[in-house]
Formats: C-alpha cells, structure tokens, sequence
C-alpha cells in the first residue's frame, strides 16, 4: 500500500491506497506492524509510517495500553531513537515526538522525571552511536517536548497539571542549552538546535528571570550570521510571553544589549542588508511594544526607555521606500499606538510629566512618518510591480491611521504644524520643491480632516487658500488634492464663500480620465454637504460632467456617482430650473436608449440598457426637492420655499414610461434588465414618497403586465414598497390594491406549478403578505383573496432549505396571527388549519432547519401561544403525540417537558420562549451538553 501511494502514477490508486493505510493507523495491529516497518533495511518513506503510526496509537489511543505495558514501550522508543540518531531525519523526529506524547501522558504519576531521565539517557556513554548524533537527538526530542504539548489533547485539567511540571522540570535543560551555546567547541549546528529548543521551551511561560542567561547568550549568538534568524527568534519569543512583564528587573536589563545593537543595525542598513536591520528591529518592537506600560512605570528609568523609542524610530524611518528597498518599518506602527495608549492612561499629573518628554517625539514621528509616506520619483515608481505598488498604498493607508490616532495625542497644534511646513513649502521660491513632499503634507491634512471634525481648526481657510497655488504635475499628487478637498467638504458647507477656491480644479479634474475616482467622490461629498450654496455653479457642473460618461462604460461605478452628485446638486434649484438641466442632462440617454430598444435583444446592449437605468436610478436616488433627507441644523435656514407643481422626477419618468415598457417588451425574460427598471422606480419612491402619487396607476398597470407574463422577484419587491407608502391613501390606492391581488393569485398558481425553484419569488412573496398585514390588513377582508391558498403556501414555506426564504415565511406568519381576532377570514382559516402551521414549526425546530432560524420559529409559537391558546392546548399534545415527532432523539418525557413549559405561564415572556426552543432543538438535535454549542 505504501508503494502504492508514493510511487503509483494512478490518481485512483493513491488514493484508494490512503484511505487504506489512514484505517491500518487507527487499528489494534498498528501496535505490532509499526515495529516491522522501523527496521534499519526499510526505506525512509516505510520507516516514516510506521513511526507517524505509533504516534498516532500513543497519542490518540492512550487508554488502549495496559499500564504494565508502559516501562517496555518507553524503553523500546528510547532504544529506537538512538539507532535513527544517525539516520534519517524526519524518521528521528517522528519517534521522538511519540516519546514525547509518550511522557505527557505518564506525567507526573507513572514518569515523575522525564525530562531528567531523558537528558540522563542520552548523556550515558553508548559506544555505538557518535556523541554528536546522540547530542542532536537529544535536543530533537527536547524540541518537540513542548510543540507536542501545545498541541496535545489533554483534558484542560491535565494540561496545567503538565505544563507546571515541564515548567520545573527546565531546571534540566537550560544548564545543558547554555553549555552547548557557551563551548567554543560547539559546532554551528548544534548551537542552532540549542535556540530552536529554547524558542520551543519559553511558550511554557517559564519565568523570564530563569530565560535570563540563555536570552543574553542568544543576544552574543545574533553577531554569528549563521545563528542569526535562530537568535532572533528565540529573544523575540522569550520576551513577547504574556507572563514576561511580572519581571521588570529582567526587562530592564534586557534594554542594554538591545540598544547595544544599534551599530549593527546601521551597518546592516548601510550595507542593505535587509535580513539583518529586519530581525533587530523586530528585537526592538518586541520589547517595547509588549512592555512599554512596565517600561514606562520605571520612572527613574525614564532615560534608558526614551533611548529605546529612539532606537524604534530609526527602524519607523529607516531609509529606502518600502516595500522595494525596505520592508521593516511597517513593523514599527502598532508601537507608536500601544506607547500613546499607556501614555494616556495614566492619571493626569503623571500623564503630564510623560506629554512634555514624548510630545516631541510623537512630532518627529510626525516627519518621519510623512517622509515614508512619500512617492519614489517618477522614474523609479515606473519600474515597480504592480504588487509593490499595492502593497506600497497598504502601508501609506497604515501611516495614515497612525497620523489619524496621533492627532488625539498632539491636537490642533499638529495641523498647524502640517499648515507651516505646507505654506513654507509653496511660497518658498528659492528652492521649488518636489511634488512628492507637498502630496505627502497634503496627505497627512486628509488623513485627520477625513475622520476628525476639522470645523473649528483655524488653519482650514489658510489651506483652502493654500490648495490653488499647488502646481498639479502628476495624477498621485492631483488624486489627494482631490481627496483632501472631499474631506473638507462639510467645513465648506459652514463656510461657502471657499467654495469658489476649490470648485474649479475639481471641475477641471473631471475631464482626466486617471483622477475619475477622486474628483467624481469629492464632487459628490461637495453636492451633497454643499448643495444650497451651489446653485450659481450648476450650469457649469452640469455642463462639465456630461460628455465624460457617456463613451465608456469601463467606470461604472464612476457614472453612477457623478449622477448622485448631480442629483444633489439639482435638488437644490428651482423646478423650472431642475427640469432644464435634467432636459439636457438626460437627453443624450435618453437618445440612446431609444436607439438599444430597437435592435434586437444580445449581450452587448443588455449591458448597455443596463448602464443607462441604472445612471436614472442612482440620479433619482438623490434628485430630492422636497428636502426628505436633510437632518443638518444649519440647513433649516436654507430651505427654499415648497415647490408647486409635478416632481420633475415625475415628469421625466412620465416622458419615458412608454420607452421603458418599449424596453420591457423585449427584455421581459432577463432579470437583470426587469431588476433594473424596478429599480428606477424604487429608487424614486423611495425618494418621492406621496410625490410619486401620479405615477402610481400606469405603474401599477406596467408591473401588473411584467408579472402576470414572467413573475420575477424584483416586481414583488416593488409591489412592497408600494403598499407600504401608499397604504393609507384612499385616492392611490384601488390601483394597488388590484395589484396585489393580481399578484397574489399568480403566485398562488406558481405553488400549484412547483415552487421550489423559485426561493427569491416566495422570499419576496412572505415579504410583501407581511407588509400588507402591517400596512392595510384589510387586505385579507378582498372577496377574491384565497386566504386559505395563502396560508398554505406560508406553510410549504416554512419547509424550504434557503434559511431567507423561512426567515421571510416566519415573519409572515408573526403579523397574520394577531389578526386572527380582527379579521374574520383569517380567523377562521388559522383556526382550520394552525395545526399544519404548528407542525410544520416543530419539524423545524425539531431539526429540520437551520439552527439559527429558531428564534423566528419560537416568534411563530410565542404569536399562536398569545392568539389561539386554547387551540394551540389541543394541538400541540396531538402532535407530540406521533412517535418519533418531532426527532427520533427525544423521549416523551421530554416533549412533555417541552409541551408543558411552552403552555405554562411563562408562554408570556418572548425571551424565555425562544430559551426553551433553543433548548428543545439541542436535544431534538443531539447536540445538547455537547462544547459545540456551548456558545449557542
């Protein structure tokens, strides 16, 4: 079978022969075979198996063994790893791994020294094996000691029994490791194996005092660059263990050899070498990034701390762009975070105290920071990959989080810091500066005014002053001036006579192809925080934008913005003017779409169709006169006076009605086009709530047509919002009333068809019986409504696997029970039929649906608990009355239990009935007591 596997060509026969092999592991001859498989004449590959075969007995099937069997199989292991001493490696390491799952589970009880013993074992002379060999698979075994113990499956009682053994127990190993690293004699290799095994013992938590000797040899170890990323490794693990900062004497002996490898690490970035100035920065931030609150605590060791954030902010700033000539000082910025956080915490005389001596250098990490945020020249950046310069606006996003949580550190004084050096910047003519220094000050600006209210800081006129005299030469340095005038855009609202400084380089920027994303997102944030101050430049927005989008259809998400800008931006006019503009905004859509509506239906004017609503329906979304969505204090003042006559939304859907039904015809079978058009209206309903009202019958009448031809889910998500604005308006509402109806019995028909293919239409369908119940329950009183037919389809629902669809149902299902009392149809028909509803519950809760819809089934028990009592008593004793019902898992006892409590007087208490269902379904489920639903 082994053959088989590692050397058959047959993608079968390997994997028959791995099924065969995982099933010969686990059986009760593995015990026997594994020893055959071990001798000296097999291949590596058979000895291999049969080693990972063992360990997997001892590990998995510990109980199996007798525990007068123990003293034979330690024995037989130890004799074993000393033949592999010399052979092959990874048979060595596998067999010592099973030694040491071996000791783990005899500890401390049945093998009270092991790691003594071991060391000892190996120690003895034995004139076959090479003292080398022996020494190395020592220090294998004492490797893997605390890897297998990590990831061992001892019960959590035995794990901190062993883990405070071993704990002692390295009062063995360390003097051994520190004479292997201390003997000149010592070969490179072995020295490696001796950090690796102290890397792998200090995850114990061993006290750091104890790691002391072996962390200062590993510091002397770091100038060897043979044992250098072992070195590494070992100090960075042994002083990032969580226990680490109970030893502050330790720790503060630990910052001299630190700082002590400052010279190494500038010859290391001197010379460019990458490997080495990485691993002692990492040194550095280990040390002050898991123990800067210690650190700081020591307050007559206040020197030697600021030296090492000194050290720190070498690696922030080391030179080079990252990530092409650098990768260390992204290391570096959680640091500054967790030092300012400590800082802060403290109470405020000491806090005080700690503010005069870091303020400073938090504003030289201010420069530092800004100075790796800069662009390579042009040249150089034109070379790099396409993954650099992704992984290069990673690290300037990172820089830009740390500089926004700085601010709370240094406040207002850090703006006017970035103003200066901005203004010396621009106006200093001697020295004309790069375009790379003045985008990374304007990028430090956008990173705060982006997320902190920048409304009362008195440099913002300055830079808005400032911004125009900026010489734009490249795209990178045009992207941020646009963003940084998005991130201004509510200081603009509060001060519009600036918005003359900015308005035109936006404008401008629209026409380049490369800045779309920022100019079109900082146009929207101007025409939706700005709109009142706009109207005397919306001939020139309007007239700008308009050719730009109409050729590519490559920047959708672009157009569909600059419509909502535009959207805004109209909002604000008067309807005489709004139509105008929309006039000539719309047309040359409007043409083209005439146009596509003629050809005949293929994949390239879908799309095309496609763009074109969807430009309408992001233009509706935000084209709003009747001012819905102004929440601003300040705009109150501002409000312009209650247009008289139709929407102009209105209008021009009246306009084009017949072209979208004309569309429709053709397209009635693909569900994006359908979707599409819906959303046109949605979006201005949404919009134009009781506006909308003269649209309302042709709408009607159109989805009417669509749904009755090809029933999709978007008409019925439409039909929703139509009853839910229009509801109470006695005058719209025959037209939607016959609408729903409509839409009912062709879905009705849909069930009798088969509706299991259609998930989206019954989801959509529960949603909108539900929005009825809520909105005009008297619905349900319509001669010609089949309420019966309807509370079927509800409980055929309930049975559907796609847990939205259910969701749908049982929310259906919470709004028509109350209404058993008011609304005589659907009394009689829930008192007819609830015992089908009840059932269909139980099977769900009883397992047959997802176990995080049981909250909307226990909503359904509460609901029938609360209107039909004294039905639901009957019921539910006749239906846990059927064996076997709800779930095989549950005995009587239980479902008696269950039927009691949801009966009891508790039934009043929506949270305990969804504990008790919670509950039942565990049980139903065979999953209750079980850890995997100890979070449920």
């Amino acid at each position: 079978a082994l053959h088989q596997l590692y050397y058959d060509p047959n993608i079968e026969n390997k994997n028959l022969a791995q099924k065969w092999l995982m099933q010969a592991q686990v059986s009760p001859q593995a015990w026997h075979f594994s020893w055959l498989l071990l001798h000296m004449d097999k291949v590596p590959e058979i000895q291999y198996f049969g080693a990972s075969a063992l360990h997997i007995k001892i590990s998995r099937y510990w109980n199996d063994i007798p525990a007068d069997q123990y003293e034979s199989l330690k024995s037989q292991l130890f004799t074993h790893i000393t033949r592999f001493a010399s052979g092959s490696k990874i048979v060595l390491t596998r067999l010592c791994v099973a030694l040491a799952s071996l000791a783990l589970s005899m500890m401390p009880e049945a093998w009270p020294c092991a790691v003594a013993d071991m060391v000892r074992m190996f120690q003895a002379e034995d004139s076959n094996v090479d003292g080398r060999a022996r020494c190395l698979a020592l220090l294998e075994l004492l490797t893997v000691l605390p890897e297998e113990f990590q990831t061992s499956r001892l019960p959590q009682y035995r794990k901190g029994q062993v883990r405070s053994v071993l704990a002692q127990e390295c009062g063995s190993v360390f003097p051994l490791l520190e004479q292997l690293l201390q003997q000149e004699d010592s070969p490179g290799f072995i020295k490696q194996k001796v950090l690796k095994c102290f890397s792998s013992w200090v995850h114990l938590e061993i006290p750091l005092m104890d790691c002391e000797n072996l962390i200062q040899a590993a510091f002397t170890s770091l100038q060897d660059p043979e044992l250098f990323d072992t070195a590494v490794e070992a100090v960075v693990n042994a002083i990032s263990q969580p226990d680490a900062q109970r030893y502050v004497n330790t720790l503060l002996k630990l910052i001299p050899p630190v700082l002590g490898l400052q010279e190494q690490l500038r010859q290391a970035v001197q010379s460019g070498d990458m490997e080495t100035s990485h691993g002692i920065c990492r040194i550095a931030v280990a040390l002050g990034e898991n123990h800067s609150r210690a650190l700081l605590d020591q307050v007559e060791h206040w020197q030697s701390f600021l030296a090492l954030v000194n050290m720190i902010m070498f690696c922030t700033g080391i030179p080079g762009h990252y990530p092409v000539n650098e990768t260390t000082s992204s290391l570096t910025l959680t640091f500054w975070y967790t030092l300012q956080d400590d800082i802060l915490s403290f109470e405020p005389d000491k806090q005080a105290v700690y503010q005069q001596v870091y303020r400073p250098v938090y504003f030289q990490l201010v420069d530092v920071l800004l100075h790796k945020a800069q662009f390579p020249s042009d040249e150089e950046y034109g070379f790099w990959s396409s993954d650099e310069k992704e992984q290069f606006r990673i690290y300037r996003v990172d820089i830009s989080d740390t500089l926004m949580y700085v601010y709370e550190m240094l406040g207002a004084e850090l703006l006017s810091s970035l103003y200066d050096k901005l203004g010396r910047l621009l106006t200093n003519t001697e020295q004309p500066s790069t375009w790379q220094h003045t985008e990374a000050l304007l990028y430090g600006f956008q990173s705060i005014a982006e997320t902190i209210d920048v409304n009362y800081s008195d440099v913002v006129p300055g830079l808005i002053g400032l911004i125009p005299r900026i010489s734009i030469s490249n795209v990178q340095l045009a992207d941020t001036v646009m963003f940084t005038i998005g991130a201004l855009s509510e200081w603009l609202a509060d001060h519009p006579v600036m918005i003359n400084n900015v308005l035109p380089l936006v404008l401008q920027a629209l026409g380049n192809p490369e800045l779309s994303i920022s100019s079109v997102s900082t146009l929207k944030k101007i025409c939706r925080e700005c709109k009142y101050d706009l109207p005397p430049y919306a001939a020139n927005i309007v007239a700008v934008d308009m050719p730009r989008c109409v050729p590519s259809l490559s920047q959708t998400s672009q157009c569909m913005w600059l419509m909502q800008a535009l959207g805004f931006l109209l909002s604000a006019l008067q309807v005489e003017e709004i139509l105008k503009n929309l006039h000539s905004l719309i047309t040359p859509y409007i043409q083209q779409l005439e146009k596509l509506a003629d050809e005949t239906p293929n994949p390239s004017n879908k799309l095309a169709i496609i763009h074109i609503l969807g430009l309408l329906s992001n233009l509706f979304t935000t084209l709003d006169i009747s001012h819905h969505d102004d929440d601003h204090e300040s705009t109150e003042v501002k409000k312009l006076p209650v247009q008289q006559g139709p929407n102009p939304v209105v209008v021009v859907l009246q306009q084009v009605f017949e072209l979208i039904q004309k569309v429709l015809s053709k397209w009635l079978n693909d569900a994006q086009v359908v979707e599409s058009v819906c959303a046109i209206f949605e979006k201005s309903v949404k919009t134009l709530l009781d506006d909308f009202a003269p649209m309302v019958p042709q709408l009607c009448e159109m989805l009417g047509q669509m749904y009755s031809t090809i029933p999709q889910a978007s008409a019925i998500d439409l039909t929703r919002q139509l009853v839910h604005i229009f509801a109470h308006e006695p005058a719209h509402f025959p037209p939607i009333k016959a609408l729903f109806l409509l839409v009912t019995s062709v879905t009705l028909t849909l069930f009798q068809q088969g509706p299991r293919d259609h998930p989206d239409i019954v989801d959509s369908f529960m949603q909108l019986l539900a929005q009825a119940l809520k909105r005009k329950p008297d619905l349900f009183l319509c001669s010609n409504l089949d309420v019966k037919a309807v509370f079927q389809c509800g409980v055929l629902s309930l049975k559907f696997p796609e847990a939205p669809t259910v969701k749908a149902s049982c929310g259906f299902f919470t709004e028509l029970l109350p209404r058993c009392g008011e609304i005589a149809p659907v009394g009689q028909v829930v008192h007819e039929n609830g015992k089908v509803l009840l059932q269909a519950v139980l099977e769900g809760v009883g397992g047959q649906a997802s176990r995080s819809l049981m909250d909307h089934f226990a909503e359904i028990l509460f609901a029938l608990n609360k209107h039909c009592f004294s039905y639901l008593n009957i019921w539910i004793k006749e239906a846990m009355q059927q064996d076997g019902f709800p779930s095989a898992r549950v005995s009587p006892e239980q479902k008696e239990t269950f039927s009691q409590q949801i009966l009891s007087r508790e039934r009043v208490n929506k949270r305990r009935v969804k504990e008790m269902v919670k509950e039942f379904t565990l049980l139903c489920r065979g999953l209750h007591g079980t850890e995997y639903t100890a979070d449920y």
